[in-house]
């Protein structure tokens, strides 16, 4: 069996080191990799992940039974078309799929149409329209870019000054290049913030076990947004009665909507919920695995993880066994100092040995003395378990305390709401 995987985050370092524990035999092959991943797969850092021609050709050469294909980019970009096209097997949505993620505003009138709750929102590619909108709206509100931005596109201001200025920075000097040209606005939603990552093969949708991701850079959620320091799993909010919300309400319309639409998604997707008040309301939909959950999601795996990918590939979910174990996990996010706006790069990483296999690597390269060193914003994901949550918790900051390089920066308080533990005032 040979196995493609496109990305070199920590995300699909956690998915090539489940699939290599779970199926020693198979073949795998990292698009471009990272350097810590050649202990599972063969990386190949000259094919990059929006390399679409680059990576068909070498799944055509080197006769890939299967393609995971896990970041947005090259999904909005249409890396499982093309592939597809060429008769090679996928796990990840075609581009059709991949919009409900790749554009706020397409996503947003999906929920409409098919009532699926979410924040009520407007949709802007005028900039005076929407400067005339924040003039009269109530506050706080959320601005979002419409297209990809890295988990960063998302901005929450508290008055008209911060909501001009957003919108001028997202729209007329292109903070995010194309994809803050049109910016989506939305009511501000209060309440515990849930994932449900799912499996769905476009007739059958099974859902992973719930998380809790922490994406403000600083502790107690203060300082920017980031594409996520740190999640807990399962989520203790995500209670059995919410569960059943979620599926009656939620999984189960979108799935409904899916069809209706003639979107034929094969794939993971994500829904990215707030338990309001007045509900369980849909924040955003991911069309692929989240990053950290999946590091936190994936030790607690009992089924094979290659055979759910056939299953949803093959359109076949319905037989497929996705079962968890009752444990907790907590996963840490080890970040370069400046992260997110502009991270320090190349500093030396050191670990006790003993760590070594609750480690997720993600911005790392080797250096010329072939020592792991910093290449990213996000560079480590620090895993504990236990049978609690607390356990779990304590776990992973003991296991944290036993890797270090320069300036390392984290958040101290992963969990920390979970278990009621609020800000010190």
């Amino acid at each position: 069996m040979k196995i493609g995987v496109i990305g070199s985050g920590g995300r699909e370092y956690a998915i090539i080191k489940t699939l290599h524990t779970q199926n020693p035999e198979a073949e795998i092959h990292a698009f471009p990799g990272n350097a810590a991943m050649s202990e599972f797969a063969v990386i190949h850092p000259q094919i990059t992940a929006m390399d679409l021609a680059g990576v068909r050709e070498f799944c055509l050469l080197e006769k890939i039974d299967l393609c995971i294909v896990t970041p947005d980019d090259p999904l909005m970009a249409g890396m499982v078309d093309e592939l597809e096209a060429a008769g090679i097997a996928c796990f990840g949505p075609r581009r059709a799929g991949a919009l409900l993620e790749g554009s706020k505003s397409f996503a947003k009138a999906f929920m409409a149409r098919h009532h699926i709750p979410t924040a009520a929102y407007e949709s802007f590619t005028d900039f005076s329209a929407a400067l005339e909108y924040v003039q009269n709206a109530q506050y706080p509100l959320v601005i979002k870019a419409d297209g990809l931005a890295l988990g960063k596109g998302v901005t929450i201001v508290e008055n008209k000054a911060a909501a001009e200025t957003t919108l001028r920075e997202f729209m007329l000097e292109q903070k995010f290049g194309a994809a803050s040209s049109q910016v989506v606005i939305e009511e501000f939603l209060t309440g515990p913030e849930i994932s449900v990552l799912t499996f769905c093969d476009g007739k059958t949708i099974k859902p992973m076990l719930s998380a809790m991701d922490h994406k403000r850079v600083f502790d107690f959620d203060n300082g920017p947004n980031t594409g996520g320091m740190g999640v807990i799993a399962p989520n203790p909010w995500f209670t059995a009665e919410v569960a059943r919300e979620f599926e009656t309400k939620i999984m189960q319309p979108t799935l409904a909507g899916l069809r209706a639409d003639a979107c034929d998604f094969r794939g993971c997707l994500y829904f990215g919920l707030m338990l309001t008040d007045t509900g369980l309301k849909v924040i955003e939909y991911n069309a692929r695995f989240g990053d950290p959950e999946t590091q936190a999601l994936l030790p607690l795996l009992e089924s094979n993880l290659l055979e759910i990918f056939q299953a949803v590939s093959r359109q076949e979910l319905r037989t497929a066994e996705v079962k968890f174990t009752d444990l907790h996990c907590a996963c840490i996010v080890l970040a370069a100092a400046g992260y997110p706006e502009n991270p320090e790069k190349g500093k030396e990483i050191d670990y006790a040995p003993e760590v070594a296999k609750n480690l997720i690597f993600a911005g790392v390269k080797r250096s010329a003395a072939g020592k792991l060193i910093t290449n990213g914003g996000r560079v480590l994901n620090v895993l504990g378990t236990g049978k609690t949550l607390p356990e779990a918790i304590s776990q992973a900051y003991q296991n944290v305390a036993k890797v270090e390089f320069a300036n390392c920066h984290f958040r101290t308080d992963i969990g920390a709401k979970a278990l009621g533990i609020e800000e010190e005032k």
